[in-house]
């Protein structure tokens, strides 16, 4: 059998980002046939990856990437089982490569069945978990088209994408901030428009009840007890609805013994109050209802609409 030589060890390498003894041992074994070691080193993977397929893959990193046109944009995280091979710079490069494919899919069936490097993603990943000895996957994937898209990750553990209706001067800085909001806030819909109405009714009754369920523990220790809402939802405040809650408000200054003259004026607030008190479930999942994160005394809806662009769409993935 002919020597493997050191420049024959190092282009495998350069071509699988295997270990140099891995690499080594592959050629010997194909007695110096290149494909046939790169075959060797896969059926590795292949063993490897079938021992670990039970393991948790909560690590990695998330990637984003915009077209240059900035209409479209994907979002994908590329899992593994430690934070330490996750913050590994060939880890990374290689979930950017697969990112770099992942522009040219819709979703992570395509992603998978699609080629890096000469081989399937899928095989791909297989290969690279025999390389690094943990398990590799693709966690979330999410490809979106919108008139300008913009992106934010944070920490490369949490990826959003924003879609706005125009590509104004504006456009980048509206995006990057609304995903920012998305990052931070995890919003699921973009308006309680949205929103199913029997979804929001089974909320309503269960978010009640957790509370009453809260309120016997709180009353036998003597606490002050927790404010059960009317309603979860603005799909909830009809017109009626807010009728009575300002004749509720009307007779509460009455008896107060406050000017009818005025009343005017203090009402619109309680009006308010009110609808912010009631709106929970919107809050916590409706990216244009929330409050926006970098200046808490407006919703996101609000700085969008002060900025002269509207949000279309949103996606986001984490490895959380």
């Amino acid at each position: 059998m002919a020597k493997i030589t050191a420049a024959e060890v190092g282009k495998l390498r350069n071509a699988t980002g295997a270990g140099m003894m891995d690499c080594k041992k592959a050629l010997v074994e194909a007695e110096g046939d290149f494909d046939k070691a790169i075959e060797i080193l896969r059926k590795k993977g292949q063993k490897v990856a079938a021992k670990r397929a039970d393991r948790d893959s909560s690590e990695g990193v998330v990637v984003a990437k915009v077209n240059d046109a900035n209409t479209r944009g994907i979002l994908m995280s590329l899992n593994c089982e430690t934070d330490f091979v996750a913050k590994n710079d060939s880890y990374k490069e290689l979930a950017n490569s697969i990112a770099d494919v992942a522009m040219n899919v819709n979703s992570k069936d395509e992603l998978l069945a699609a080629t890096v490097d000469g081989m399937t993603v899928a095989d791909k990943l297989v290969e690279q978990t025999g390389v690094i000895g943990e398990k590799l996957e693709i966690g979330g994937f999410e490809a979106f088209e919108a008139p300008f898209v913009g992106a934010y990750v944070h920490g490369g553990k949490i990826g959003a994408l924003t879609g706005l209706s125009s590509a104004s001067d504006n456009a980048a800085e509206v995006a990057k901030s609304v995903s920012m909001q998305v990052a931070s806030m995890g919003a699921t819909t973009l308006s309680y428009k949205d929103f199913d109405p029997e979804f929001v009714k089974s909320e309503t009754e269960a978010r009640i009840a957790a509370i009453e369920k809260d309120n016997i523990e709180l009353g036998r220790l003597g606490k002050p007890l927790k404010n059960i809402p009317v309603f979860i939802s603005r799909s909830q405040i009809t017109d009626a609805a807010l009728a009575d809650a300002k004749a509720n408000f009307e007779a509460e200054l009455k008896a107060e013994g406050k000017p009818e003259a005025i009343w005017d004026r203090i009402i619109p607030g309680k009006i308010e109050r009110f609808i912010s008190d009631n709106v929970t479930l919107d809050k916590e999942l409706c990216l244009l209802d929330q409050n926006f994160i970098m200046d808490d005394k407006h919703t996101v809806a609000a700085y969008v609409e002060s900025k002269g662009a509207e949000v279309v769409g949103f996606k986001r993935v984490s490895l959380a």
